[in-house]
């Protein structure tokens, strides 16, 4: 498909997600600024560990925070995927944030109340739903916030959001230029990345044409892990294609070995780097270096995506973005409408009816 074909978008992208992969940087701008007004109780800053608990891009907001803060946060930042919670939430000491787009997915509504009723202390981050009527009967404060985009498009909104939160909390220094940074870079990639960008000069629309046939498979080190993560579940959503993603170092003590067979698929893969800039002669980027020359000697032709801004923050959000708009074009390339998830709808539907309470024999 040409990816230029802006009158082609339009007709496959009836629900415009393109606005909202425009709009990143603008919500969690947005974002940080709202969680600046929220509700924060004084025993929040008593806690010593915190759990986040969320499903798909809620979890992934959890899981690029605590990469984020990793070496300046000595409070542990846990991501919890699933209707339980581990034995050590429990008590006032700790915080357990509770983070639903929709307010309606079960699993992290299901930890949320578990956590309730152990005694920590809670929050909400959502738009409403089950979630926010639970807090309201407990009496526990919801950070809400209005989006009409799809949970995997309002992420600048929960990351916003846990980072006004954490950063209100004293847990880290002010963040506050760091977002203002993360914004400015990415608002200045958008004429670049965006539909108005020809495939000439648009590296995003360049890179999902290759992904094309391909099975994507994207590595990530330090803050770049769930950003990987990210890419991949984009690209499973948007482009409804297979993708899987890659942690650094670990990958180089089993997946660099596993590229032999079946070799006709091995033509089929495509392997991206997501990097940030690391200190000079640090050991990952060194295994970084080495682990592409191994890949490129068995035949693996792989691209770095490098990313832009001085801060952390800034670097993580670039790589989201580009990653992003890769998902949209690929989804573009494939002929298919990204917004709409249909295998997933069905799932939510499917064991809705099967958990519904069944009436005895004696009813």
């Amino acid at each position: 498909m040409n990816l230029d074909d802006l009158a082609r978008f339009r007709e496959l992208d009836t629900q415009n997600m393109r606005a909202h992969l425009d709009s990143l940087p603008s919500q969690l701008e947005a974002a940080f600024a709202h969680g600046q007004t929220l509700p924060l109780p004084a025993s929040f800053k008593r806690a010593d560990r915190i759990v986040i608990a969320g499903m798909g891009t809620s979890a992934q907001a959890g899981e690029m925070l605590a990469a984020l803060v990793a070496d300046t946060c000595n409070v542990p930042i846990i991501v919890n995927r699933g209707y339980d919670l581990p034995a050590y939430a429990d008590g006032q000491r700790t915080l357990v944030i509770g983070v639903s787009h929709s307010g309606t997915d079960e699993e992290s509504l299901a930890a949320l109340e578990l956590a309730d009723n152990r005694g920590t202390q809670i929050v909400a981050i959502t738009t409403g739903g089950a979630m926010a009527e639970h807090m309201a009967r407990a009496g526990a404060p919801a950070w809400t916030y209005q989006s009409d985009a799809p949970a995997r498009a309002a992420l600048g909104w929960t990351f916003g959001l846990l980072l006004a939160l954490i950063n209100r909390l004293g847990l880290v220094r002010d963040l506050s230029g760091d977002v203002a940074e993360a914004v400015e870079v990415m608002r200045g990639r958008i004429p670049i990345l965006g539909i108005d960008g020809p495939v000439v000069k648009n590296p995003a629309k360049r890179l999902a044409g290759q992904l094309i046939g391909r099975v994507p498979i994207i590595h990530g080190a330090g803050i770049m892990v769930p950003v990987a993560r990210r890419w991949k579940t984009q690209l499973n959503e948007n482009a409804k294609t297979v993708a899987q993603w890659e942690e650094m170092p670990e990958m180089d003590h089993n997946t660099v070995q596993g590229t032999e067979f079946p070799p006709p698929l091995m033509t089929k893969v495509a392997v991206i780097f997501l990097s940030a800039p690391q200190p000079e002669g640090s050991r990952l980027a060194a295994r970084l270096k080495v682990t592409q020359t191994i890949y490129l000697q068995q035949g693996l032709a792989p691209d770095t995506i490098k990313a832009r801004g001085s801060s952390p923050l800034a670097q993580m959000m670039s790589n989201v973005q580009f990653g992003d708009y890769v998902s949209y074009y690929t989804a573009m390339a494939y002929g298919v409408d990204p917004t709409p998830v249909p295998c997933i709808a069905d799932l939510k539907d499917k064991l809705a009816a099967a958990t519904q309470r069944r009436p005895s024999e004696e009813e």
